[in-house]
This record gives C-alpha cells, sequence and structure tokens, in this order.
C-alpha cells in the first residue's frame, strides 16, 4: 500500500488525499462487486495506514 500512497503522491496528491482515493476505491469495488466484499476488506485492510501508526492525536 505504501507504493501506491507514494504514487498518488508523486502525482500531486497530499497524503491525506492519497488515503481518500484508495478508501474511495475500496468502495467502490465492495459495491460493484458485493460477492467480493469480505475479500476486498481483507485486502485493502491488510496494507491500509492503521489508527496507531498516527503518532499525533
Amino acid at each position: 500500500m505504501k507504493e501506491l500512497i507514494d504514487r498518488l503522491k508523486a502525482e500531486g496528491l497530499t497524503e491525506q488525499q492519497a488515503y481518500k482515493a484508495i478508501e474511495i476505491i475500496k468502495n467502490f469495488a465492495r459495491e460493484k462487486f458485493p460477492l467480493f466484499g469480505g475479500a476486498i476488506d481483507k485486502l485493502f485492510d491488510k496494507y491500509s495506514k492503521k489508527d496507531e501508526d498516527d503518532f499525533m492525536p
């Protein structure tokens, strides 16, 4: 996921915008392929930014 975030940032997005873009893509994929919703969640959650990664409250 870091590689994808880095690519999005290289295209001019901020880190927050990159994470939001990925969240939108995840939700889109879940809507279009509801049968694979669990697998999509696992894939994105495995590589997503964790709340504990944020050192600022």
